[in-house]
């Protein structure tokens, strides 16, 4: 696996150029000097057993290519050279795959519908990180070849770009294909973001947009501290007693025991200064206002302590075991040391199982009580009008439910 990190995303523009990080991205796909159009590329890149993939996430954006190994200059001359020398070309084509692309968020009324864009702009607001990754249909419309010039003279050099290289290949070998394929790349610094705008406890929060769907989606976030804070680890830990396969507690009482939802889940978000712990799911409208009332409920346990020591100690192990199967894949090597370099110096993994193995019960119990707060609480809906005022009012009982 090849792949370069580059530290440029929707929170590195402001509300005229929002998307303009994403757009690029699409750009680079269209050819570069030595690969001058997309069939050439990607042809390129599949000889040597490849595919050429990209993303724009808020704070960072990536490409890649799973190759063989024999393929390595042949790839590293790809990426290179579409980051380094891209022709830019067919603009206003590519904004109107874009503009299409964005149909997935909206209704026929053009309101966003995404529970993820919908969440961040309740927590922040005016920062940044509200934007949407790809922009608003006018942003889009108004970029220009200069906007886009711009922003990749000041994204894309070499203290603000990660090169990460996976798989049976020597350390010699990669970096004289790098030095030949990256040459074209200008010194230049690391780019850095405005703070966060203050998470301040102000919850619980309840934002819900009506559609005319079978189901509806949600969300319910509660924003955290990044994974270089001394709770992550925890946070971690609580995530898996919540979610990490059907035997464990949102899957088991929602899914299996209740019937209520086909599938329910929680995950960590991260950016380098913040984080949010996020559970997720769908369910028909009649259901909403229960699956909230248990989802609130199963946190609730967690701040009162109620995990037993055999409870975390299989959690443990299930990590640590991930973190074990982690080594053996090229993908999550290039982005556990790529991606994480591009902020902060990469944990080794017996570091990682270390900081697992000191958290305690106690630690816990203060981490849920601290982070997983009805004052924290932000829940975010999309669905029929039914289902609104019933979950609301158990949104206003999340203090409630949480204790």
């Amino acid at each position: 696996m090849t792949a370069v990190y580059v530290r440029v995303g929707s929170r590195h523009e402001d509300a005229r150029t929002s998307g303009v990080s994403h757009f690029l991205e699409h750009l680079f796909f269209r050819g570069s000097a030595k690969y001058p159009d997309s069939v050439r590329m990607n042809a390129a890149v599949e000889a040597a057993g490849g595919n050429l993939n990209g993303a724009t996430m808020r704070d960072s954006s990536y490409f890649y290519t799973p190759a063989h190994a024999d393929g390595l200059e042949v790839t590293l001359s790809i990426l290179g050279d579409m980051l380094s020398r891209p022709t830019l070309k067919q603009l206003e084509t590519e904004k109107r795959v874009i503009l299409e692309e964005m149909l997935d968020e909206v209704d026929e009324r053009g309101r966003d519908i995404d529970v993820d864009n919908l969440t961040k702009q309740v927590l922040f607001g005016d920062h940044p990180l509200a934007l949407k990754i790809a922009g608003t249909p006018e942003s889009v419309r108004g970029l220009t070849l200069r906007d886009v010039k711009k922003h990749f003279a000041r994204a894309y050099v070499g203290g603000n770009m990660v090169l990460s290289v996976a798989g049976p290949v020597s350390r010699a070998r990669v970096l004289k294909a790098a030095r030949t394929s990256f040459r074209h790349v200008p010194p230049g610094a690391r780019l850095t973001e405005a703070a966060p705008a203050p998470l301040a406890p102000t919850g619980p929060r309840f934002k819900y947009v009506t559609l005319d769907e079978s189901q509806v989606e949600f969300r319910l976030t509660f924003p955290t501290v990044p994974e270089s804070h001394p709770d992550s680890a925890g946070l971690a830990l609580l995530r898996r007693v919540l979610d990490d396969g059907l035997s464990s507690r949102l899957p088991y009482r929602i899914v299996e025991e209740l019937g209520l939802a086909y599938s329910v889940g929680a995950s960590l978000e991260g950016f380098h200064d913040t984080a949010m712990f996020e559970i997720d799911g769908a369910c028909a409208p009649k259901n909403f206002p229960r699956v909230l009332e248990e989802v609130l409920r199963t946190v609730g346990t967690l701040r009162a302590g109620k995990i037993s020591a055999e409870e975390l100690r299989r959690v443990k192990t299930r990590f640590s075991l991930h973190v074990d199967f982690q080594q053996d894949s090229p993908a999550d090597l290039c982005s556990w040391f790529g991606g994480v370099e591009l902020f902060r110096a990469a944990d080794t993994f017996e570091a990682k199982k270390a900081e697992l193995a000191r958290v305690t019960l106690k630690d816990l119990q203060r981490i849920a009580s601290t982070w997983l707060s009805a004052e924290r609480l932000v829940v975010v809906g999309v669905g029929p009008r039914e289902a609104k005022a019933r979950a609301e009012k158990v949104v206003t009982r999340a203090g409630k439910l949480l204790a």
